[in-house]
């Protein structure tokens, strides 16, 4: 298995220094014991109740590099609060395992935190299932509504390697004459293929209403 070393604490105070090189040594001993190869060792100064730390967005990217689990001290290292709920969701879906020293092993979660991690993988089920609606629903109105994508997509390819997204802007138009909104034409194109966002759609749209005005003067 390849590990994550997660150390933090809450202050920069001498005494918080020395536990933090303690969390350190002991986890790599952890690793040890148990055939773990350590990929990256973060040792953090922050609050557990802030999200946006360094060594989290560090821990992730080597998530998504490959490592399978993450060693910490003890569960409020990862965090506090809000912030732990968050980042043990994240890693939940990464499918990455969490061990702990104060365990000596994977992480068991209190009844509490179990239960709210299921509420919110289950909103988060309901919230895709509204988002893939919404975009089937904006599909089948733009097909209504005279949408060929065929005629777009058949040479996407061509012009793959340019750096300004290549969208349909005369489909853009007649979707928004059509009473569409930036957000539902968006969802719609990437129903179609395109890798757009609201603002990408928005901004185009701004750029043909400027080349008309243009073209009146």
């Amino acid at each position: 298995m390849k590990a994550v070393i997660y150390a933090r604490v809450s202050t920069k105070k001498d005494v918080q220094e020395t536990s933090l090189t303690r969390q350190r040594d002991e986890l790599l001993q952890m690793a040890a014991n148990y055939g773990m190869q350590v990929v990256k060792v973060i040792e953090e100064q922050a609050s557990g109740y802030e999200i946006e730390r360094e060594g989290i967005v560090d821990m992730l990217d080597a998530v998504k590099e490959g490592a399978d689990v993450v060693l910490i001290q003890d569960e409020t290292r990862l965090g506090r609060g809000n912030a732990k709920i968050a980042l043990m969701r994240c890693l939940q879906k990464e499918g990455v395992r969490v061990y702990t020293r104060s365990h000596n092993g994977e992480l068991q979660l209190s009844d509490a935190d179990s239960m709210v991690l299921d509420i919110i993988a289950i909103v988060e089920e309901y919230q895709r299932k509204i988002h893939n609606m919404k975009i089937k629903r904006g599909m089948q109105r733009a097909v209504q509504n005279g949408f060929r994508p065929e005629r777009n997509l058949k040479n996407q390819h061509i012009n793959s390697g340019r750096e300004k997204k290549e969208v349909p802007i005369e489909e853009i138009v007649r979707l928004r004459k059509n009473e569409l909104t930036f957000a539902e034409i968006a969802a719609t194109l990437r129903g179609f293929g395109y890798d757009v966002s609201k603002a990408t759609v928005h901004r185009r749209y701004q750029e043909y209403e400027r080349e008309q005005l243009d073209i009146v003067k």
